[in-house]
């Protein structure tokens, strides 16, 4: 298995990288606070690693875990390193009060990641449709992916299927906006409908 590169260390990092680790994937930690991803790497064992903040990730598959207020910040701050790397963009744009979105009008947190990340770098939409704690249970779900970059969508595919989850392909990143309010919905959903927030979408292909 390859080395999958993780910045951030909160619970949807930490969710991803125990199911990458528990794949053999090597599982790569970063964070701007070393030690934080030092006790990430430690909780993980099974050969974690740390890296570098703002140096080039050892990853071919760079997770973004931060918050979509810090995204733009983290990608501006690797620059040129993140050239040539696949880039899962997991951050939803919900505003704080959750009435609406913080993104551009027209646009998604993913396209504006895309915008300032390196021409040869791919950003992929994923993961932000699921709550940390309910993929950290483990058990199969439904992973919805956009992308512009068909090499790189299908990459990003064969390592969600390695996490025992099945990718769901929505489209182009332009996608992303319905994803991102999707990931608002789910939150809705969880704060009233469902009165919890023990869920998870499924979609059931006949």
């Amino acid at each position: 298995m390859s080395t999958i590169s993780i910045i951030g260390t909160g619970g949807m990092a930490t969710a991803i990288a125990r199911r990458a680790a528990q794949a053999g994937y090597t599982v790569e930690v970063i964070n701007r606070a070393p030690a934080k991803a030092q006790a990430l790497a430690d909780k993980l064992a099974a050969g974690a690693i740390t890296g570098t903040y703002g140096a080039t990730p050892a990853g071919d598959i760079v997770i973004l875990a931060v918050p979509y207020t810090a995204a733009a910040l983290v990608v501006a701050d690797y620059g040129a390193a993140l050239d040539g790397k696949v880039i899962i963009d997991i951050t939803n744009t919900a505003a704080p009060d959750l009435k609406g979105l913080v993104s551009p009008a027209g646009s998604s947190g993913a396209q504006e990641i895309a915008r300032i990340a390196p021409a040869n770098a791919h950003v992929v939409k994923a993961f932000n449709t699921l709550f940390g704690h309910v993929l950290a249970r483990g058990g199969a779900l439904d992973a919805f992916i956009a992308a512009d970059n068909q090499e790189a969508k299908t990459r990003v595919s064969t390592f969600i299927e390695s996490l025992g989850l099945r990718p769901l392909d929505v489209g182009g990143l332009y996608m992303a906006q319905t994803l991102e309010a999707l990931g608002l919905m789910m939150i809705g959903l969880a704060k009233n409908g469902a009165a919890s927030w023990d869920l998870a979408l499924h979609v059931d292909i006949g």
